[in-house]
């Protein structure tokens, strides 16, 4: 006789944790099933332990720039890239703990091992030690999330052509390091390596880096990285890399010209892709489109009783994203009168280079697009009294209105520490706020996040502070 449970989760990231919790609170008898540590990839190799080297790497910048701030440090300071690799891994394992904490506190069952779905509402579960236990449950949640997307030319060997996991285990600091994507995982990556002392080159396909953020965003993070010493080529394409050598030569077809660059390790960092294979789609009838698993908007496939959520289904690659789909999702299965679906137009991307990007909403150019007349602000940090004093002058806030409306249509910011500003954005798209309404609203002084206040002003015409 099978296990029995109300909702089984395949998959412990943030999705698959968050959907396991909710659905105990509401009264579910849950299971989640793991392979490897709980938290997934975002606890454990994604979001959380590059924080810890992004942070890492901005403490040796502010040492180098101490003089700057009126302190004196003698001798010399550099990074000990053993000990940041050790305190990130540190920051991910307390992390994975907490989740089991949370798992035990909500009694939920964690099974460990590769979970594959079956007909009839089970799931198969092989343990490390190959031995397969079956489990039934009234709903399936597939949680799987994905990989780093490997390019035909470009095959990881996990040595000398590595992907986002090795970037942050390795042992040494390479002297020189070519990166291939410049989305969030290439920029954040370029970033720390070459704030310790990597010679740091980016090749992007697309016209501008972080190519899905507003333009003037792309070109004032392109502005600040090649003062930071990091070469960029957009419009570029690696063809192949040759490692029979030392090291990696590396051929890119460039608007100019191929080039060659020799360095000592590639980051291929072009993407992710969904984890669907060999999870029993196939067999279970589960519709699949262009590599993600099809939903509804409550995450109901095509066959009853089978969710997806997070990387593996159709909305953006984040945790936040994951997240939100696991409490709708299981708020739908539990009942819930008035579950409302997600609105994928008022999801945050923040990517935590330095300095930090923050966006939400439309891009001026899709704005535009769109048929919107619009009012468009923006205010530089170089005027923030809060930027001067920390000195981190670098960067903007620019805020997207509809003219006829006063609709926030987008915000768009780029510089220090950004990122815990965007959710004001999100909140007041959320309560359909205006733009005259952001105007009357007080922000307190000295602070970066009056910069919004500031922008809306110079969107409207009514700028103090420029």
């Amino acid at each position: 006789m099978a296990s029995q449970y109300d909702v089984i989760v395949v998959g412990s990231g943030p999705g698959g944790y968050v959907a396991a919790i909710r659905a105990s609170q509401l009264g579910l008898k849950t299971a989640v099933i793991e392979r490897e540590s709980l938290g997934g990839i975002c606890l454990n190799w994604g979001c959380i332990p590059t924080k810890a080297l992004l942070k890492s790497a901005q403490v040796f910048e502010y040492i180098k720039h101490s003089a700057d701030y009126g302190i004196t440090i003698s001798g010399e300071s550099k990074p000990d890239f053993g000990a940041v690799i050790k305190r990130s891994r540190g920051v991910a394992d307390s992390m994975s703990k907490g989740v089991t904490f949370l798992m035990k506190k909500n009694k939920i069952d964690v099974i460990a091992g590769t979970g594959k779905v079956k007909k009839g509402k089970k799931v198969d579960v092989t343990a490390a030690d190959g031995k397969v236990t079956e489990y039934e449950a009234k709903h399936i949640i597939i949680a799987t999330g994905g990989r780093a997307r490997q390019l035909p030319s470009v095959p990881i060997d996990g040595n000398k052509v590595i992907e986002y996991r090795k970037a942050m285990s390795l042992e040494k600091r390479p002297d020189s390091m070519l990166v291939i994507g410049s989305g969030a995982i290439g920029v954040e990556f370029a970033y720390v390596y070459a704030s310790m002392g990597t010679k740091v080159t980016i090749i992007e396909f697309l016209p501008n880096v972080v190519p899905v953020e507003d333009e003037d965003i792309s070109k004032e993070l392109a502005k600040q990285y090649k003062k930071l010493g990091i070469d960029i080529y957009t419009k570029s394409e690696v063809t192949k890399v040759d490692t029979s050598g030392n090291g990696c030569k590396v051929f890119v077809k460039t608007p100019d010209g191929e080039k060659t660059f020799d360095v000592d390790v590639v980051l291929s960092a072009a993407g992710v892709v969904a984890n669907i294979e060999n999870i029993g789609l196939e067999e279970t009838g589960i519709a699949v489109d262009r590599g993600k698993i099809v939903t509804d908007d409550y995450y109901r496939t095509n066959v009853d009783g089978y969710y997806a959520i997070g990387d593996c289904t159709k909305g953006q690659a984040l945790a936040h994203v994951a997240s939100a789909e696991a409490i709708i999702c299981v708020e739908k299965i539990a009942g819930l009168a008035h579950v409302e679906p997600l609105n994928y137009n008022n999801i945050p991307g923040c990517t935590y280079c330095s300095p930090e990007i923050a966006s939400v909403g439309y891009t001026e150019k899709a704005a535009r697009e769109a048929g919107y007349e619009l009012k468009v602000g923006k205010f530089p940090f170089s005027a923030s009294g809060k930027a001067k004093a920390a000195g981190t002058p670098e960067g903007f806030v620019k805020v997207i209105f509809d003219a006829k409306y006063g609709e926030f249509l987008g915000a768009h910011f780029i510089g220090n520490n950004v990122t815990e500003m965007i959710a004001e954005v999100v909140a007041a798209r959320k309560l359909e706020t205006t733009g005259e309404e952001i105007l009357k609203a007080v922000h307190p002084h000295p602070t970066m996040s009056e910069a919004i206040k500031d922008a809306t002003e110079a969107a409207y015409g009514e700028a103090i502070h420029l």
